[in-house]
């Protein structure tokens, strides 16, 4: 027997306000910002030039847009969800809905993937672009603190470092976490502020970059095929749109955000599909100016590609506006991620699959404040001792699940309760859903052994979490899953 969240109740709940609510504080342009947030990191600076040089060449430009087709696809299932039930728990919510309750412990345990582990894979990043950053300043935090206990790094001097942890990202989690137990409207505003500074800089590139365009480095425009899949030839051009895809992770997040906007039903589809179709322009414009400005070739051996291209201009002060956009880009991410994360456990709790502590919301500030501050220590930890490429991978795997699952519930629900309102359709069902199935699980297949190792682990633990505390727990299971004054429901089975 499959325990659903019925439709009817996550309407009640999405529509109600009030003391231990969340405040609707989201504009449709916060959503975007928010959207474009979460997806702007320093994979557009890395990752253009890694396809470029490897798999496409100039025509990584064409790699970008098939990746946005295909993130497209999930992105379409979670714009008919997030306006259909718009409530906090992004895919955790819409797996309650259409699978039960079991399939939703497994993606709200999955999202801790994506969301919290993702902020510290981000936050180690953003630590090393600071000490980049200070240093070109004359600014030195010692080596000690900037790494985990597991890391080492060599000295000028022929001596061998070993990390303490890692202050700087410690620092940032924290300070961002205060950020937004203070409020969602606050966030958004530092986080637009982020967006426009990012964004402002990648326009300078491109705008700067277009007059140092060499034709010449555009031709042949796709190279020709090595004689092996995915070097170049439009073979070279897909396997770039594999590698790319990672850049656009980042656009479900607004779905978790859906209780907290203003006009959900109308903003939520505009701030996913919006932030997609900003950030697939913005990646396109980049990569044609970067691999016009500089050969691909050049991008071959390169950790900082996008330098490899300011050198070909006589702007070199961009090289510091460029570390500043990925600092800013990268503190959007983590602030996005983690605002998601805290939802997640919030709606969570309130179905009683985990401590009900985590549902306080601050009477003061309306957020859920103690779900912020178990993340705050909870991430800290991890980007405190953990090295970035244990949490990397671990962080695409949890997501391409996640996109897996929604669009698998958007062909349930459409059989299930084909009469409900969708203020957003996604157009061409089943198409649509499958083609987005059958490209993030083709992703998941792409990587390592050893990440779906860790998957597999983590999923354990969580199994083992839900059959000792949530399944007996659960609200639903008791008949106790209702809204403050309501009469008490039955229980809701399939």
């Amino acid at each position: 027997m499959r325990f659903k969240k019925p439709l009817d109740l996550l309407l009640k709940e999405a529509a109600a306000s009030g003391e231990g609510t969340l405040r609707r504080t989201l504009s449709s342009f916060n959503l975007v910002t928010m959207g474009i947030g979460a997806i702007i990191g320093a994979g557009l600076f890395s990752l253009t030039g890694l396809a470029a040089a490897n798999n496409a060449g100039p025509a990584v430009t064409i790699s970008f847009v098939i990746g946005a087709i295909g993130c497209a696809f999930a992105g379409l299932c979670y714009a008919e969800f997030a306006s259909m039930i718009p409530i906090a728990g992004s895919a955790y919510t819409y797996s309650y809905a259409t699978m039960g309750e079991f399939m939703a412990w497994i993606i709200g345990w999955d999202l801790v993937l994506e969301y919290a582990l993702g902020a510290a894979t981000v936050s180690i990043s953003w630590s090393q672009y600071l000490t980049k950053f200070l240093h070109l300043y004359g600014i030195q935090i010692p080596p000690q603190l900037t790494m985990s206990p597991w890391e080492t790094v060599t000295m000028a001097d022929g001596s061998v470092v070993s990390g303490y942890f890692n202050l700087p990202a410690v620092f940032i989690i924290v300070c961002l976490s205060l950020l937004l137990i203070r409020g969602t409207k606050e966030s958004a505003f530092v986080n637009n502020i982020l967006v426009v500074l990012k964004v402002a800089v990648v326009l300078v590139f491109i705008a700067v970059g277009w007059g140092y365009i060499n034709p010449s480095n555009h031709v042949p425009y796709i190279p020709e095929n090595t004689g092996k899949f995915g070097e170049f030839g439009w073979s070279g051009v897909l396997r770039g749109a594999g590698v790319v895809f990672f850049a656009f992770i980042g656009f479900d997040a607004v779905s978790t955000a859906a209780q907290e906007a203003k006009d959900p039903k109308r903003g939520m589809p505009i701030g996913i599909i919006g932030s997609l179709l900003a950030c697939t322009l913005l990646y396109v414009l980049f990569s044609h100016v970067m691999t016009g400005v500089a050969n691909y070739k050049e991008f071959k051996d390169s950790a900082a590609p996008v330098a490899v291209a300011i050198a070909k201009t006589p702007y070199a002060w961009l090289q510091k506006a460029i570390i500043l956009a990925i600092l800013a880009g990268y503190t959007s991410v983590i602030l996005v991620m983690l605002m998601g994360q805290s939802r997640i456990f919030y709606t969570m709790s309130k179905d009683g699959l985990i401590p009900s502590v985590f549902a306080k919301v601050h009477k003061k500030f309306q957020t859920p404040y103690k779900s912020n501050l178990l993340f705050a220590v909870f991430v800290s930890l991890f980007a405190a001792f953990v090295p970035v490429h244990v949490v990397g991978e671990m962080v695409s795997i949890g997501t391409l699940f996640a996109f897996v699952l929604v669009c698998v519930g958007v062909m349930v629900m459409r059989k299930s309760d084909p009469n409900t309102p969708r203020p957003f359709r996604t157009p061409w069902v089943p198409f649509v859903p499958i083609a987005g199935i059958l490209i993030c699980i083709s992703m998941m297949v792409s990587l390592p052994g050893d990440t779906w190792l860790r998957l597999a682990i983590w999923m354990i633990l969580g199994l083992v979490i839900y059959m000792v505390y949530g399944k007996k727990h659960s609200l639903i299971r008791k008949g106790q899953l209702n809204l403050p004054n309501d009469p008490p429901n039955p229980k809701y089975t399939e």
